[in-house]
């Protein structure tokens, strides 16, 4: 009686071609998706480094910044809080979601009139949220904000 040895099975070259794909989709999706965030401690990490306190104005949401702390003409990306505030003119604040519309990459800069992230190249309008430069199709979402003796904060 003859014993016989199955032979050695391997993939095909077709599957090994697309569990390469599959894996290679599934690094783009997680670098677009953003990162896992650190457990609140309560206190609020500013893009200047500096920290804030996370306290409440007289019955806001959390404090972001000072209003000096946001240049006229440009804007600050608080990132915990996954908001961008912008100061368009003088003593005007705009505030808007800060993950991009088009793939949900957090925006990096607000430089020359407009909020841009860096995955794709989509800008925004810093006084709107409408897209100037795509691949975006739709508008960051504003965020309401309270401006109240110097502070900006969450509208709750």
């Amino acid at each position: 009686m003859s014993t016989s040895q199955d032979p050695e099975v391997r993939p095909g070259r077709r599957t090994v071609v697309t569990a390469a794909g599959a894996a290679s989709v599934a690094a783009v999706l997680t670098a677009c998706g953003g990162s896992k965030e650190a457990a609140d401690s309560g206190r609020v990490k500013q893009v200047d480094g500096s920290e804030a306190d996370g306290s409440r104005a007289d019955g806001g949401g959390t404090v972001l910044a000072k209003t000096t702390d946001i240049p006229e003409g440009g804007g600050k990306i608080f990132t915990q809080q996954k908001v961008v505030v912008t100061q368009p003119t003088a003593g005007k604040f705009k505030a808007f979601s800060s993950k991009c519309t088009h793939m949900g990459c957090a925006v990096s800069s607000v430089t020359d009139g407009t909020i841009n992230c860096p995955c794709h190249g989509s800008k925004f309008d810093m006084t709107t949220g409408s897209v100037t430069v795509g691949p975006a199709t739709e508008p960051l979402p504003a965020t309401p904000i309270t401006v109240q003796d110097g502070s900006i904060s969450l509208a709750s």
